[in-house]
C-alpha cells in the first residue's frame, strides 16, 4: 500500500515554492471554492512553525486581524489548493518556533530583519 502511495506522490508535479524559514514574513495565495465559483484569498503574516517534511510538510502563518486579534493558519506545503508564496521579508531568528510571538503585541513583537550579506 505505502509504495503505491508513495508512486502516487513521485507522479504529482513538484511545486517550485521558495525557501521559508521560521520568522519570513509571507503572503500565500490560496485557492477557495464557495459553490461553484473559485477565487484566490491572500493571507499575509509570520511563519512561526515548519514542520515535517515530504509530502507532509506545512507550516503555521500568524497574522494580527482587526481589533489586535491574532490569527494563525496551518497550510500544507505541497497542497495544490497553493497558488504561489511570496516572501516579503527575512527576519532574525534563533529558534523553529517562535510560539513566544503568541504573548507579544505591537513593538514587543517585532522582528529584526535578516540583512543580506555584500556581495564583492
Amino acid at each position: 500500500m505505502t509504495n503505491l502511495l508513495d508512486e502516487l506522490v513521485a507522479q504529482t508535479p513538484t511545486r517550485d515554492h521558495p525557501q521559508l524559514s521560521s520568522g519570513d514574513t509571507v503572503r500565500v495565495h490560496l485557492r477557495i471554492v464557495e459553490g461553484e465559483r473559485e477565487r484566490v484569498q491572500v493571507f499575509q503574516g509570520v511563519i512561526i512553525r515548519l514542520r515535517g517534511g515530504g509530502n507532509d510538510a506545512n507550516f503555521t502563518v500568524r497574522r494580527i486581524a482587526s481589533h489586535g486579534v491574532g490569527v494563525e493558519r496551518t497550510f500544507l506545503l505541497k497542497s495544490p489548493r497553493i497558488e504561489k508564496i511570496e516572501i516579503l521579508r527575512h527576519a532574525k531568528v534563533r529558534r523553529k518556533q517562535l510560539y513566544y510571538l503568541r504573548e507579544r503585541r505591537g513593538r514587543a513583537a517585532r522582528l529584526k530583519e535578516r540583512r543580506q550579506p555584500l556581495r564583492r
